[in-house]
């Protein structure tokens, strides 16, 4: 039987991407033992997940290195035949050398890549077409599996249905507002202002972790409607998934809560300011909607990531998004 070992450590968002390797894998490999490696926090995505053998858990904030080698300690004990590494940081690599595997995978940009018995080119794009994070993590796997990316995949358990099913006894819309990153974040006000327009007696939850509380207390409050609820920090991520899964529309901004929708195939807006989706990381649930500035300008995008302020100081890719587009994307 094959041991395989999945490492990914990064954000929550990249993590969830992640899981179609997983999908694959257990496709065509469904005897192998597949574990996963991420950092500490994001372990319970992977609660009951169905195809998983283990969780092991990087604590990277605290003793950083020391508990790296712990991991190291935990992966050469458990042998695995084949370490995937789907990051490209200096660290990872060095695990994924020293894991004791036959085959170790990973990308060029890897700084240890040049001892990893398979290598892959890590492409941001083909021609002129930008490739999905999925489509890049595919061709990890391409050479056990086939070319064809499969959609990250979360499994809630039956007590996340649980916990979330007094929110779903009405029609609702779920909405995430915040974002760790300024330029990616749609204006407090403006989700406020979107809220104001919704059809009387629709209720709204407000998705986020505990540090999103105030801002989506803030949009409650400007968005002056009773049927408006407060959930950030209450739910785990499970959790939210369950209850995405089942909206009439989730309204998200470029972060990890499009990428909750997509894993459970739940309908999705997803709204980008500063960033584009064909970056790579855009919604992949099958009603999937973008939402942009209709006017071209030529500050956008200001980078392949988020910022902190806006670089020309009026956050324009965000400001000129009109209420109508969300609206439009409303079932009827």
């Amino acid at each position: 039987m094959q041991k395989i070992l999945l490492i990914q450590t990064a954000f929550i968002g990249d993590v969830v991407l992640s899981t179609g390797i997983l999908e694959k894998l257990h496709q065509f490999l469904p005897d192998a033992r597949i574990s996963i490696l991420v950092r500490k926090g994001n372990e319970t995505l992977f609660n009951g997940h169905p195809f998983l053998s283990e969780v092991l858990v990087w604590d990277k904030q605290k003793n950083k290195y020391t508990n790296l080698f712990r991991v190291l300690q935990q992966v050469r004990n458990r042998r695995f035949d084949r370490v995937i590494n789907v990051q490209r940081f200096a660290a990872t690599g060095l695990l994924t050398v020293l894991a004791g595997a036959e085959t170790t995978v990973g990308f060029d940009k890897n700084p240890f890549s040049f001892l990893f018995s398979e290598v892959i080119r890590h492409e941001i794009s083909e021609g002129d077409k930008w490739l999905h994070e999925i489509d890049r993590n595919q061709t990890l796997i391409s050479s056990i599996t086939d070319k064809k990316a499969s959609r990250p995949r979360l499994y809630p358990t039956e007590s996340d249905y649980q916990q979330v099913a007094q929110w779903k006894e009405e029609p609702y819309l779920c909405i995430a507002p915040a974002s760790v990153w300024f330029t990616k974040q749609f204006p407090a006000d403006q989700w406020a202002q979107f809220i104001r327009a919704l059809p009387e007696g629709l209720n709204v939850y407000l998705l986020g972790a505990r540090g999103d509380r105030m801002l989506c207390d803030a949009i409650l409050q400007q968005s002056g409607r009773t049927c408006v609820w407060n959930l950030a920090g209450e739910l785990g991520f499970l959790a939210s998934a369950a209850l995405q899964q089942d909206a009439l529309m989730n309204y998200v901004n470029d972060s990890a809560p499009m990428h909750f929708a997509s894993a459970v195939n739940a309908p999705v807006t997803a709204l980008y300011c500063s960033t584009l989706p064909s970056f790579g990381f855009g919604p992949l649930s099958d009603n999937r909607h973008i939402i942009e500035v209709q006017e071209r300008l030529s500050c956008r995008p200001c980078g392949l990531h988020g910022k902190k302020a806006c670089p020309e100081q009026h956050f324009n890719c965000a400001r000129m998004i009109q209420t109508s587009q969300l609206l439009a994307t409303l079932p009827s």
